[in-house]
């Protein structure tokens, strides 16, 4: 079996053991700061992003294998959805833990957000197409909601956030495919995001934030003109 992997296989095992890694640190005791455990799990998940990106990156300069495919997806479902998923509780747990309610509707906008996650990603291959992204894309939504997780805004906006993004990402709206220069800025953004992390009042993390928000915005607004033009 081991041979049915290519170099871009390689780097999406890298990206699913990623996304296991920033579940394990956070809610493990191997490191005894909290904040420090945020902070790594985090940056886990984006280097995982990271990984994603780059997989892609190398499918399309060298020879796919026959799993590749479901191999990425798989890796996607780990760090994005399940990971995400995970990091964002956490952040919010003292929060809901005071009101049981605030708990039921955290779980089940996960829920919610992990269902349409599984689908996206179990039909991405079937909806794929050259020009756009069929929905909005899963590395877009994990780092939307991870950021704004980390930021540590206000319950009701993660809530809102996660049912939108959800719904969006299993929805017929088309998104541009960023081209080779657009996926440099964004790698650009994470890395600086992972080197200052909050400090310099968290610029990074909030520029990185804002050019997400642009593309989930804008992206349909786009994909409509060039079909017009």
């Amino acid at each position: 079996m081991i041979k049915l992997l290519s170099i871009a296989d390689v780097i999406s095992l890298t990206n699913a053991i990623f996304g296991f890694l920033a579940v394990l640190f956070l809610l493990s005791n191997l490191i005894a700061s909290e904040e420090l455990r945020i902070r790594v799990s985090f940056s886990f998940i984006l280097l995982a992003i990271l990984a994603d990106g780059l997989d892609g990156i190398v499918a399309r300069r060298t020879k796919r294998s026959d799993i590749g495919e479901h191999l990425d997806s798989m890796a996607d479902m780990t760090s994005m959805c399940i990971a995400t998923s995970v990091f964002i509780y956490v952040m919010y747990n003292d929060f809901v833990s005071c009101c049981i309610y605030n708990h039921i509707y955290l779980l089940i906008a996960l829920i919610l957000f992990l269902s349409s996650g599984l689908i996206r990603l179990a039909s991405f291959h079937i909806m794929k197409n050259k020009k756009y992204f069929v929905g909005f894309p899963a590395p877009a939504s994990a780092t939307i909601l991870l950021l704004i997780a980390y930021l540590e805004i206000e319950f009701i906006y993660i809530l809102l956030a996660i049912v939108i993004i959800s719904i969006a990402m299993v929805s017929s709206v088309r998104f541009p495919k960023p081209g080779f220069k657009v996926d440099a800025i964004a790698a650009i953004l994470i890395l600086l995001t992972l080197i200052m992390d909050k400090y310099y009042h968290g610029i990074a993390p909030l520029f990185l934030f804002i050019v997400m928000i642009a593309y989930a915005t804008g992206g349909p607004v786009y994909t409509k003109f060039l079909e017009k033009k």
